[in-house]
């Protein structure tokens, strides 16, 4: 598992050091007294030593006497305020102190982090540091400006890519800049920088605000009107229900273009604002009146209006609620069908909403947070109720969250909490103060939206993002070094066409050529898990795979662990390499055996999983991506995965064995080989129940017409490996080149080289018509093997072309033109699979 790079220590310049030039100064000083003493009469000599002395002296006394007080301290040991200094060395935002433009006095590990310096390197000042796009840069300068005039500033930036991104990456990230001027007293003014990454902020903000916009939206079509008002009259905010009512088109009024005597018919205005109330209180009144038209004509309705007021007793702004009394609309209503309705809207919403106590009990709650914590409610209002439905890591949040409620502060941020009887189910919880007056039991209103599924997607997302990453970095390792494997295993049989078996070194040169195919399997794991691997595939019945590899799966799983395989009826054919797919089941069932230390039974079945069936897996990728699939499932009664372990099991280097006996490489080349085969797989376990491992392979089915398949490289062993003719040899790799070169010349061939695709250009247009074949890598800089074949095919050469790399054939047959027909030779290849493929291409 890999860590977090522990980020280099404060970069700390504030402390001023004595001057070495005085101190040499004062030295020689005092080594010329006595020769200068020396020149002088005796009796002058002395009153002069006696002088000195006494001078010294009092130095001396004045010195400890000012350090004794204070006001002499040693350079290097000056008192620092630790507390203030730890603080801003574990602040979690970037600081740096300047002094002038670009003297960098301080800087904490926060900053140092962002700007990505190494150790005991010097960080960018944050006009360097953020750069590049006009706005930003715009920004940094207010700030600076802001700076040298003394005053505090702070802006917000987005900058993409983010700070210690890598190149090409398309991603932006959101920093908030403050800077303050710092004027110590008899010292040089210097300024704080400060620097802090705001993204996930900004994104809760924006989920905030998007909620808060579903939130309105279910206000605009309430079965009730709604609006808003200010002191001095001004409507802020009107519900689409209402403006209908009203015949208002809220699109040509902005917020406060409409006023209450705009809608408030006769003098229906004064009574609302003759409501009065006590410094703090909340006052809500009903009111039956009539409201004016946009056409002038008169809206019956009741109203209920409540108003808050400030702690100086002046009014703020009041939420109304209108209840339609108009005949022929609503005939025949009173307030009680209309609360009744209401409360039908309330119980249909899809946001839980419930009325809380300050103890954390529930008095009343919609249907919504009766199917969301329905364990909220199965005690009645007991105590705690609340709390008890959460999860136990999220409790103490949402108690001060409620908390805060309960004491009407404003603003309390939203709290997310796991449920206790399922983990994997959360919520979003927003708190907002109860109306005492209208429920005396009830100490705070509480709003609460499902975010489950968010949740999943996001780790899902997570997850993905994770394991592509390390299988770029491993296909990448994998292919440079199969070069090296390349060369180690050529010139391993270089040596050995030198070196007869009764060789004292023949021995040593074939330990180095096994040991070099061992790595070169481990590296086709690693490759596997990339999705880069080298693959054969063939139409094929995976039941005829079950049956052909069932021997050899009894003798890995030993006799304390029975097989069961189960086949179903009239199988779909699937296009894989059966190798792979036989590698698929070893691991798989190797697993499987070593979940079982005392024994037990494995269970193999294949069965056609058509595109309509899928529900039932209940795998969101399956769904997605809707076809007819072949399911192989290998299921095991042994001890279970921990939800812990189940989130990393197709990482490579995982593993639970024991040291030496797991390479962890054993799941992600099985999830390598299935994914590059066009599949999923998906694993089903608990702790006590073992687990069910599903491979879903898709259903081949027959084209009209079959494109034609690429040459193949690797023919049969011909008796006689020599022969004649040109050879164009392209390859980056020095030792990969030298060897295939001599490998070559040893067998007759005369050999052109070239260290990139441009050369092989350029040797073409000399000896272009005498070349018999191209031998090319693939992945090369300036120019990779498939654009050179390119460039000649459209300047009109048609050379016979193998292609060599450590990636699938299908990973860079797309580069090229659709009629092209190559060979293709996988890395690491030995001397004789290089020479057959040459002889059976030329001829």
């Amino acid at each position: 598992m890999t860590q977090n790079p522990k980020p280099p220590p404060a970069l700390d310049r504030s402390e001023r050091t004595g001057s070495t030039g005085l101190v040499l100064l004062l030295t020689i000083a005092l080594v010329a007294v006595p020769f200068v003493l020396r020149g002088l009469p005796a009796p002058q000599a002395t009153h002069a030593i006696v002088g000195l002395l006494t001078v010294l002296a009092v130095v001396g006394l004045l010195a400890l006497f000012s350090y004794a007080v204070g006001f002499l301290q040693f350079a290097g040991q000056a008192a620092k305020n630790d507390v203030t200094k730890l603080v801003a060395d574990t602040d979690g935002e970037g600081l740096l102190v300047t002094e002038g433009e670009q003297r960098i006095v301080y800087a904490n590990p926060a900053y140092l982090a962002l700007s990505g310096v190494r150790q005991g390197a010097d960080p960018a000042p944050v006009v360097r540091l953020f750069s590049g796009a006009a706005d930003v840069s715009e920004a940094v300068y207010r700030l600076a400006q802001a700076a040298r005039e003394g005053k505090r500033a702070s802006e917000e930036i987005r900058l993409s890519p983010p700070l210690g991104a890598a190149a090409g990456v398309e991603s932006a990230a959101w920093y908030r800049l403050r800077v303050r001027r710092l004027d110590p007293a008899g010292g040089r003014a210097a300024t704080l920088w400060s620097v802090a990454d705001v993204t996930r902020e900004r994104a809760r903000h924006e989920n905030a605000f998007q909620e808060l916009q579903a939130a309105v939206d279910y206000l605009d079509h309430a079965p009730a009107g709604f609006f808003s008002a200010e002191p001095d009259g001004s409507i802020g905010y009107m519900n689409a229900t209402l403006a209908g009512w009203l015949d208002y088109d809220l699109a040509q009024f902005g917020a406060g273009g409409l006023k209450v005597t705009d809608v408030v018919a006769g003098s229906g205005d004064a009574l609302l604002s003759a409501v009065a109330g006590g410094p703090g209180a909340v006052r809500t009144e009903q009111f039956d009146i009539d409201l004016k038209r946009a056409d002038g004509k008169s809206f019956p309705a009741r109203l209920l209006h409540r108003v808050a007021f400030s702690a100086d007793g002046q009014p703020g702004p009041s939420r109304t609620l209108v209840l339609s009394r108009a005949a022929g609309e609503e005939k025949g209503e009173d307030l009680r069908a209309a609360e009744v309705r209401y409360a039908r809207f309330f119980n249909a919403t899809p946001m839980a909403i419930a009325s809380v106590r300050a103890d954390g009990g529930v008095e009343r709650a919609n249907a919504a947070f009766a199917r969301m914590l329905p364990g909220a409610l199965k005690e009645g209002p007991a105590a705690g109720a609340l709390f008890a439905a959460i999860a136990p890591a999220d409790r103490p949040a949402l108690e001060k969250a409620l908390a805060d409620a309960v004491a009407a502060r404003a603003d309390v941020p939203p709290v997310e909490g796991a449920f206790a009887d399922d983990p994997a189910k959360s919520a979003r919880f927003y708190f907002s103060p109860a109306d005492k007056e209208a429920d005396k039991a009830a100490a705070a209103t509480l709003f609460a939206l499902d975010t489950s599924e968010e949740r999943k997607l996001r780790d899902n997302f997570a997850q993905s993002q994770k394991m592509q990453a390390v299988g770029q970095l491993a296909g990448g390792v994998a292919h440079d070094f199969n070069n090296v494997l390349t060369a180690i295993i050529g010139y391993s049989d270089l040596l050995l066409a030198n070196h007869r078996p009764t060789d004292p070194a023949h021995q040593d040169i074939m330990q180095i050529k096994q040991n070099a195919n061992r790595a070169a399997s481990l590296v086709r794991q690693l490759l596997a898990f990339s999705r880069r691997q080298t693959l054969r595939p063939q139409v094929l019945r995976p039941d005829d795979v079950l049956s052909d590899v069932q021997p050899l799966l009894r003798k890995l799983a030993g006799d304390k662990v029975a097989i069961d395989v189960k086949h179903g009826r009239d199988l779909w054919t699937v296009k894989a390499d059966v190798n792979q797919l036989e590698q698929v089941l070893v691991n798989l069932v190797v697993n499987a055996r070593d979940a079982m230390p005392e024994g037990g039974r494995i269970a193999l079945r294949s069965l056609n999983a058509p595109a309509g069936e899928l529900a039932q897996y209940g795998e969101k990728p399956l769904l997605d991506a809707p076809a007819d699939y072949v399911l192989i499932e290998v299921a095991d009664d042994g001890h279970g995965i921990p939800p812990d372990v189940m989130e990393k099991i197709f990482e490579p280097f995982f593993t639970t064995k024991e040291v030496g006996k797991g390479t962890g490489l054993g799941l992600s080349m099985v999830y390598g080989i299935v994914k590059q085969t066009g599949g999923f797989i998906f694993c089903d376990s608990a702790p006590g129940r073992g687990a069910t491992f599903r491979v879903f392979l898709p259903r081949h089915v027959e084209a009209a017409t079959a494109a034609p398949a690429p040459a193949e490289a690797a023919p049969k062993p011909a008796a006689n490996l020599t022969g004649s003719g040109t050879i164009l040899l392209v390859e980056d790799e020095d030792a990969v080149r030298a060897f295939g070169a001599r490998a070559l010349k040893a067998r007759g061939y005369k050999v052109i080289e070239a260290a990139s695709g441009a050369e092989a250009l350029e040797a073409m247009d000399k000896e272009g018509s005498t070349v018999d074949l191209i031998v090319s890598d693939v992945v090369m800089p300036e120019m990779d093997g498939p654009t050179m074949y390119g460039e000649l095919r459209k300047r009109g050469a048609a050379p016979k072309v193998i292609f060599v790399s450590g990636y699938a054939d299908d990973a860079f047959a797309k580069n090229l033109p659709a009629d092209a027909e190559f060979g293709f030779l996988p890395k690491p290849f030995t001397l004789k699979q290089l020479i057959e493929a040459v002889k059976a291409t030329v001829g």
